[in-house]
């Protein structure tokens, strides 16, 4: 079945952006009612961050997000298999004065928009990039998923290598792409509200900017209308971070990651990763979100 299906991705590469934006929105409807789980989990997610929405605005901001989903995946191909001159065409990058204004490393803070694999492989067209990817289960999607993210030379490491691997990566003059907001469990998490629900926040982002002191660039990527492509912002670096090497500082620095992805959130809802169980991991004694 994978093959099957990258094999369609491969010949759909070869279309028109915009006929390609098609193929994903139908087939992010028919996942709308295939994926189940997921679905509910979108659901969730949705009711948890926006409450004051009625139940008809976040089925169709859902809808939405199975549309973006689906058309991001499909475009996957094109990344994976057309020519640099053409990804050099569908994602365009803002904010490169920002990255060139820094001298030292640099972290690049990538919250898990829909486009974040577009804005990885334009960047790798120009810059030495590094970061960590998961496993797949399958190991047809796991060799082209590592394959394709690193055909232009970005330096991949296993989230099992842990910390050490990071640092080497950014002591080596990498650009660092890191993606810190999903639920990884109580491991090295603290809890910080995110929509006013607390969610277990990896603390690993003040870790490494304090280890190597690594100037934090927030990097968002957002999908534009159907054949378009994207746009990719690169965010002027942060001011005083990390904060203090202790727990409060760690609260402090998690929270103001929280506050920047909530800002982006607002500016395009659909486009976030809500197929993530973002609140899996509850504080003692909260009931679990999802089934």
């Amino acid at each position: 079945m994978s093959r099957l299906i990258f094999g369609f991705m491969y010949l759909v590469h070869f279309l028109p952006l915009s006929f390609t934006a098609r193929i994903g929105n139908a087939i992010g409807t028919m996942l709308f009612w295939l994926l189940r789980e997921r679905r509910n989990v979108i659901r969730i997610n949705l009711e948890k961050c926006f409450p004051k929405l009625d139940k008809a605005e976040r089925e169709k901001l859902a809808r939405a997000h199975f549309w973006a989903f689906a058309r991001s995946l499909l475009e996957r191909g094109i990344l994976w298999w057309a020519p640099r001159e053409r990804i050099e065409r569908m994602v365009r990058i803002d904010g490169l004065e920002n990255l060139k204004k820094v001298s030292g490393p640099v972290i690049l803070l990538v919250p898990h928009f829909v486009g974040f694999d577009a804005t990885l492989s334009r960047l790798s067209l120009e810059f030495p990039m590094a970061g960590m990817y998961s496993r797949q289960k399958d190991p047809v999607a796991d060799r082209l998923l590592y394959r394709g993210r690193s055909r232009f030379g970005a330096r991949l490491m296993p989230r099992q290598a842990g910390v050490k691997a990071a640092l080497g990566a950014i002591e080596s003059g990498a650009l660092y792409y890191y993606l810190p907001d999903l639920d990884f469990g109580p491991k090295h998490s603290i809890f910080a509200p995110f929509f006013g629900v607390q969610a277990a926040t990896v603390t690993g982002l003040s870790y490494l900017a304090r280890a190597t002191g690594a100037a934090v660039l927030p990097c968002v990527t957002r999908m534009l209308p159907a054949g378009d492509g994207y746009v990719a912002t690169i965010y002027p670096a942060w001011s005083d971070f990390p904060s203090r090497a202790n727990r409060a500082g760690l609260q402090a620095d998690a929270r103001r990651m929280l506050a920047f992805i909530e800002e982006r959130v607002l500016e395009m809802p659909e486009q976030y990763y809500w197929l993530h169980k973002r609140f899996k991991t509850r504080p003692e004694g909260e009931p679990r979100f999802y089934s």
